[in-house]
């Protein structure tokens, strides 16, 4: 028995301190996940609380076919799209990072190249919210979380090749939206 099944088992049992412990275990996670595909901070703090309550509440429909942060990613992804259809329209990029906080600085660099890190990232973080929701989904969960195929497929509930093509159309709208950052660096 995983610690995942066995927290579960326990919670269902009625000790909810244990279901505090997986929030503890996926909460940055799956919070992370959610800032990049949200793009707010505040926002995304909003949907990871309402899928961690949503989780709770539905925890005896958990059948362990997935794993338990899958099935968790699930729910918080059904969330912040039901989120974003009630708040439109989303803050600006500029706003999130302002939100946010700066990104943690590596003190082996000089100031020219923090200046120059913090705007390759605000370039980013801009070309990543012009991503169509099913791409930019599929993007974060891939290549900032490190979700193989199959788990995104799970969360998305999507066929395995559908992420991969859309992964795939993801990397190239990106790819066009950054062609000037890439070009201005050589």
């Amino acid at each position: 028995m995983s610690d995942d099944d066995r927290l579960i088992e326990e919670t269902l049992a009625g000790r909810t301190a244990a279901f505090g412990e997986l929030v503890r275990k996926y909460q940055d996670r799956l919070y992370n996940t959610m800032v990049h595909a949200i793009g707010a901070p505040e926002d995304a703090l909003d949907v990871v609380q309402d899928a961690f309550v949503q989780a709770f509440i539905k925890l005896e429909s958990f059948r362990g076919r997935s794993a338990f942060y899958t099935w968790l990613y699930r729910i918080a992804f059904n969330v912040s799209a039901t989120y974003r259809r009630r708040r439109r329209p989303v803050g600006s990029v500029d706003q999130a990072r302002e939100d946010g906080g700066e990104e943690p600085v590596d003190s082996n660099l000089g100031p020219l190249d923090n200046l120059e890190r913090a705007e390759r990232c605000r370039q980013v973080r801009q070309a990543l919210a012009t991503l169509s929701e099913e791409h930019r989904n599929v993007l974060v969960l891939r290549e900032i979380d490190g979700c193989c195929y199959e788990t995104i497929a799970e969360i998305l509930d999507l066929p395995v090749g559908t992420v991969r093509s859309r992964l795939h159309r993801a990397r190239l709208q990106l790819r066009d939206e950054l062609k000037e950052v890439l070009t201005e660096e050589h």
